[in-house]
């Protein structure tokens, strides 16, 4: 059970390491090209500059 437990920790701060809006975030924007993508549309051009803008907001809020 030690190794499952530090196996989950491992994942947990690899995933959401020190900013868990940033991963929420990217989340959100995995599951809005997904819904893009339902539809039928491309949805290749969404994912990254929602990411960019993730990242952006992500080193606004680290440098103050």
């Amino acid at each position: 059970m030690r190794h499952v437990r530090a196996f989950g920790r491992f994942w947990w701060d690899f995933v959401v390491g020190d900013d868990p809006r940033a991963a929420a975030g990217i989340l959100v924007s995995i599951g809005i090209t997904a819904a893009i993508a339902a539809t039928g549309a491309p949805a290749w051009w969404f994912l990254p500059p929602a990411t960019a803008l993730v990242l952006a907001l992500s080193l606004r809020r680290a440098s103050r």
